[in-house]
Formats: C-alpha cells, sequence, structure tokens
C-alpha cells in the first residue's frame, strides 16, 4: 500500500460513517481492516487476474503522488514510481502508466518525471490538485511541455476525495487556461460522471483537447453514466473503474457487467460509440506518444 496514512484514515472515517448509518455494529478500527485488504495486490497479480476475466487486454495504472502535501507518505514518489516499472515489466503489454510528480518539488520534480517518460517509457502524466495547486498552476507549465513534446496525455483527479485533503481547489474549470496554452496536449478531467458533470460536459464541448473518464462511477450509479452519454461527447468519454478503491463491489467483470445491467447506456446509443467509450479514446489518446509510435515510412529508411 503507497497510500499515506492520513489519506486513508479519512476514506476510512467516512465508509464509517455511512455504513454506521445503516444500523451495521462497526468500528473504525474494523472498517480500516477491511479497507486496507482491498489495496493488497502489490505487483498487480490478482489484477492481471481480473482482467482475463473481464476481456480487458490493457489497464492504466495512476501514480498520484500525495508525498508533498502529506508527510506520513510510506514511500517517496521516486520509489513509487520504480514500484510501477517493476509491475510493467512483470506484466508485459497489460499496463499503461501515467505519473504523478507534484510541481512544488521543483527541478528534481521535473526530472524525475522525465525520466519516468523517457527511460522508464510510461505514457503521461497524472496530477491530483486536492494536494493544493490547480491544473493551470505555472508550476505545471515545464510539465506540460514534457507532454507537448511527446504527445503524452495529463489526467487529472477533480472533485471530492479524501477529507484530509482540499476539495474546492479541484474544480474541473482551472484545467481551461492549461487547455487554451496547451492544445497538443491532451487533457483527461477523472471521475466526471460523478463530480461537477455539468462543467465537464461543457468543457469536453467546447475544448478540443478536453476529455472525461468516469471512474468512479460505481459511487452515483449508472443513471449519471446515461445522462453523460447523451450530451454529444462520446467521443471524448474514456471507461475506467478506479480500481481497487471499488473492489469491495466486486471484479473487473462485475464493474463492467454492471453497465448493462444497469442501464447505463441509452437505446440509442451505437455499437460504435460503445467502441469508443470501452478503448478507442484511450487508444486514441495514448496512441499519440512518439516514444512509442513507430518510425514513419521515411524515417526507415
Amino acid at each position: 500500500m503507497c497510500f499515506p496514512r492520513s489519506f486513508q484514515s479519512g476514506v476510512v472515517d467516512n465508509m464509517t460513517v455511512a455504513l454506521a448509518s445503516q444500523g451495521l455494529p462497526v468500528t473504525k478500527e474494523k472498517v480500516a481492516k477491511m479497507h486496507a485488504g482491498t489495496l493488497r495486490d502489490p505487483l498487480c497479480d490478482e489484477l492481471v487476474k481480473q482482467m482475463d476475466e473481464a476481456g480487458i487486454k490493457e489497464s492504466v495504472l495512476l501514480v498520484p503522488d500525495f508525498t508533498y502535501a502529506l508527510k506520513d507518505s510510506t514511500h517517496t514518489i521516486a520509489e513509487i514510481i520504480d514500484h510501477h516499472k517493476e509491475v510493467v515489466d512483470r506484466h508485459p503489454g497489460r499496463f499503461r502508466v501515467l505519473v504523478g510528480v507534484d510541481p512544488r518539488w521543483g527541478k528534481d520534480g521535473i526530472a524525475l518525471f522525465e525520466k519516468a517518460i523517457v527511460d522508464y517509457r510510461f505514457d503521461g502524466m497524472k496530477l491530483y490538485p486536492p494536494c493544493g495547486y490547480k491544473l493551470s498552476d505555472d508550476l505545471l507549465y515545464p510539465y506540460y511541455e514534457i507532454c507537448a513534446q511527446y504527445g503524452l496525455p495529463v489526467l487529472s483527479h477533480i472533485g471530492a476525495t479524501s477529507p484530509v485533503l482540499d476539495f474546492e481547489i479541484a474544480q474541473p474549470i482551472f484545467v481551461d487556461k492549461a487547455a487554451k496554452d496547451f492544445p497538443g496536449v491532451d487533457f483527461v478531467l477523472a471521475h466526471g460522471s460523478v463530480h461537477y458533470p455539468d462543467e465537464c460536459a461543457m468543457l469536453c464541448n467546447n475544448r478540443p483537447n478536453i476529455y472525461v473518464d468516469v471512474s468512479g462511477y460505481e459511487a452515483a450509479g449508472t443513471a449519471a453514466l446515461n445522462t453523460l452519454f447523451r450530451r454529444g461527447i462520446n467521443h471524448k468519454i474514456l471507461f475506467g473503474t478506479d480500481w481497487p478503491v471499488f473492489r469491495l463491489q466486486g471484479r473487473q467483470i462485475d464493474l463492467v457487467e454492471k453497465l448493462t445491467k444497469e442501464g447505463a447506456f441509452p437505446e440509442t446509443m451505437s455499437d460504435a460509440d460503445r467502441a469508443l467509450f470501452f478503448h478507442k479514446n484511450a487508444e486514441r489518446l495514448l496512441g499519440k506518444n512518439t516514444l512509442k509510435s513507430p518510425p514513419a515510412a521515411a524515417d526507415r529508411g
């Protein structure tokens, strides 16, 4: 587990309140033990089994950097990045990695991010504004320049999270300036079917390089997804489950099948749009990575 203890404690507080409200005899200690059990799969062996079961060829691993904001982190961000390289090497062809570095680490952080991209061949950037920065903060611009240079996407958490962090600073509108200043970088707003869906849809409709992912839809139910699919932005919506956060709600196959069983897809939604949602939108964004793209015919001589 790489989540800081304070982050986990805040999540457990909310889980305890929710369970207690249903009359269940729970204590924070019991919930903490249950929650910790969902986070144990250090080399993603169990995740790969679940991917195979659900027919998922590739998954994107997200590496948020909590280490600057939360000083009780159990590992440095450099150690966490190295560990994800080990996971990718262990399961060839199964994972893409979006790597996070808090922009307040200064030049060392920029160098670490570039190493992850150039040497480890990771696939883009993962940001976590609730740690204390906005998506258009000037400190992030050197990172965006690297992403623009190599054709990499930037995925950011938006909205609420563990109560030990700030929510207000994680509004989707704060990406607007960065998206305008870096038209060659694709920005993905994570959890956009749950947090600020109207604002996310507005941005996707009007900024060519802004996308939304639906991870966390399990918390709000599939009705919100159905609404999102009616916004005319199916070419901008990316599938995600936010595993292992919702591991208690089932395996990957359960989370995928839930979409059809609970009416996430409008009756008028075409198979082509479903394919965009499940994999083609993500493939299109990740396929722009110039460090992984095959050379053009002229370059091959």
